[in-house]
């Protein structure tokens, strides 16, 4: 199989699909790699680096045209719509539910959409999890960066001072997200609250970090008090494929203490914050009813050396499966690549992105 990995071109995203040593592997079971010319520079490999790999190095355009599977790290954007082929196949984190505009173009164009945040395996989301564990440890730091005053916080710092008590962070969701946030939030010295639905996560919590962190089942009065008191709300709340649910509402924003931060991991998704919608990392922030909001929809991008490593060691195993299995064997029931199968073939396979829609 011919498989093309582009140059990224979401704003300030520096990740790249495949690392130099995976194009290696890859190349050892027979397949070939075309890699767009620049795309590893973000993360420090150049493309001498992916040449003595044996990858052959091509403008976007042509590689779009000849490879047969394209592996990205983010959603093709507008600007790369017209260069997917009729039948092409594309492995990367798709997020179809809040993207109708991509999925319909997907479907007009019998794409065959395998997305990385729906791969499941023994009850867990492997390809998801490693951008998941970076995301939520980042969260309390840049949630704590923005409650500085100069940026419109309300100046407390998170760890507090002797005789001042440290700032109060909320986390709504107790998975992969949030456990590294409380991890990170924790480890800061602040006050940690965990909310989440099931309370076997919160059973998890509690046993991991020995008590230090509060837990609160997923009620509306719940998210409501515990919003209300914080400092930093971090939304963590995953629903695989599907739209997040909206657990903070506009008018509970609008009554939280002036000058709080809300930063929501849930983004790409939709987001769990109804004031949420999706920023950049030259412009992450922006502000509702006093309360500074960050949203940056691929904040692992902004350490993507850690990141791309990080990802490329979970998902070169399923790039090498996915060519050497073929895309209509990967696409049948069965296969270890169904659950990522979001379309193919003109249609809708993800039950949650119609439900979504």
């Amino acid at each position: 199989m011919i498989i093309g990995v582009p140059k990224e071109i979401k704003r300030h995203e520096y990740r790249v699909g495949i690392i130099p040593s995976g194009v290696k592997e890859i190349k050892g079971s027979g397949h070939e790699v075309i890699i767009e010319n620049g795309a590893g520079e973000g993360s420090g490999f150049s493309d001498k680096d992916y040449s003595d790999a044996g990858a052959k190095i091509t403008d976007k355009a042509a590689l779009f045209k000849g490879a047969e599977l394209i592996v990205k790290v983010k959603e093709p954007l507008p600007e790369e719509y017209e260069l997917l082929q009729d039948g092409q196949a594309i492995f990367t984190f798709l997020h179809l539910a809040p993207n109708p505009e991509l999925t319909d173009v997907l479907l007009r164009k019998n794409i065959a959409g395998f997305a990385y945040e729906t791969l499941e395996e023994h009850g867990a989301l492997p390809l998801l999890q490693p951008m998941s564990e970076i995301a939520g440890r980042m969260a309390p730091l840049m949630g704590a960066f923005y409650l500085q005053k100069i940026y419109g916080g309300n100046g407390i710092l998170p760890t507090g001072v002797e005789g001042v008590l440290p700032a109060k962070v909320l986390i709504l969701g107790a998975g992969v997200v949030g456990m590294n946030a409380a991890r990170v939030a924790l480890g800061m010295g602040a006050r940690v609250t965990v909310i989440n639905r099931g309370i076997d996560k919160l059973q998890k919590i509690d046993e991991l970090f020995n008590g230090r962190a509060d837990t609160l089942p997923a009620t509306s009065e719940n998210i409501k008090n515990e919003a209300l008191k914080a400092d930093i709300v971090i939304g963590a709340v995953l629903v695989a494929g599907a739209k997040t649910p909206k657990l903070i509402s506009r008018e509970l924003v609008s009554k939280m203490k002036k000058g709080s931060v809300i930063v929501d991991v849930s983004v790409d998704q939709g987001g769990c914050i109804e004031t949420t919608k999706p920023t950049t990392h030259d412009n992450p922030i922006y502000e509702v009813d006093g309360v500074i909001h960050y949203t940056v929809a691929n904040m692992p991008g902004a350490y993507p050396r850690t990141s791309t490593i990080a990802l490329t060691n979970r998902t070169l195993a399923y790039i090498k499966l996915l060519a050497g299995d073929g895309i209509e064997k990967s696409a049948k029931d069965g296969s270890l690549l169904r659950s990522a199968l979001n379309t193919y073939k003109g249609k809708i396979i993800l039950k949650a992105i119609e439900k979504s829609e």
